[in-house]
């Protein structure tokens, strides 16, 4: 009961808020990552990021000004990953920062000697555990290009990574899924891709991926959606596992 009246007012906010065809178009045409979503994938994400800007805030820092058309393809990218999923997986934070380009983030690191320095770190994008996304526009403009890097769809998987606690490349599985399965895949394509990665081979992964299990995640689900012919090549077997947690099966959509 409770489900269908949140299904029911959720229609209600969609209606009320109802963004027009001509400007959702306009922003699908601008990401080749959405042409091979069928018809009904697509009314699906429409509503989904259409409930997405009514529940989170997209700001802009450094002067940046959020238009609507930045904040639909911002939309857009985020939930593809929970096309078949459902916007209760962003559950428990609210805001999206987005910054002109690249920014600085300046952490606190203790060294071997448990002496502490602190660091600035050029970034694109972080995501914070029950806090914002952030995000470079000049890295999410043009991330929907299907050349098997999106910063968006990156940050969002931190984000579904993080619904059990840390990021760890381990987020909550469905019921029906199969932990032991899950580990043997990932640790052993994590084992290869860093074999890749030392010899210095290029299989089109970014090799960031090898940084930690929690990059890997978020890696592989970069190239999940937008060069799953890739991730099914090298890995196969994650291509499988992450057919099964988003539900969802790229491939079969090139088809």
């Amino acid at each position: 009961m409770l489900r269908l009246i949140r299904n029911w007012l959720d229609r209600r906010a969609v209606a009320r808020a109802a963004i027009p065809a001509a400007d959702w178009d306009a922003a699908i045409a601008e990401l080749p990552l959405l042409e091979r979503l069928r018809p009904e994938e697509k009314r699906r994400l429409q509503e989904l990021a259409s409930l997405f800007l009514l529940r989170k805030t997209i700001t802009g820092a450094h002067g940046l000004e959020i238009t609507r058309h930045m904040a639909l393809i911002i939309a857009l990218q985020a939930c593809l990953p929970i096309l078949a999923l459902g916007l209760e997986h962003y559950d428990g934070w609210t805001s999206i920062v987005v910054y002109p380009s690249g920014f600085a983030a300046r952490r606190v690191v203790t060294d071997e000697y448990g002496v502490e320095h602190r660091v600035r770190d050029e970034l694109s994008g972080e995501a914070w555990q029950r806090g914002p996304v952030i995000l470079a526009w000049d890295e999410t403009e043009y991330a929907g290009y299907l050349d098997g890097f999106n910063l968006v769809i990156h940050e969002f998987a931190h984000k579904l990574d993080m619904q059990n606690g840390v990021a760890n490349g381990f987020p909550p599985l469905h019921r029906e899924m199969d932990i032991e399965e899950w580990t043997r895949a990932f640790s052993a394509g994590f084992e290869a891709m860093q074999r890749h990665c030392d010899r210095g081979e290029d299989i089109g992964i970014d090799c960031y991926a090898t940084s930690s299990p929690a990059e890997f995640f978020a890696v592989l689900s970069e190239t999940f959606f937008e060069r799953p012919d890739l991730l099914q090549r090298h890995f196969g077997a994650i291509y499988q596992q992450m057919k099964r947690y988003y539900r969802q099966d790229p491939i079969a959509r090139w088809g």
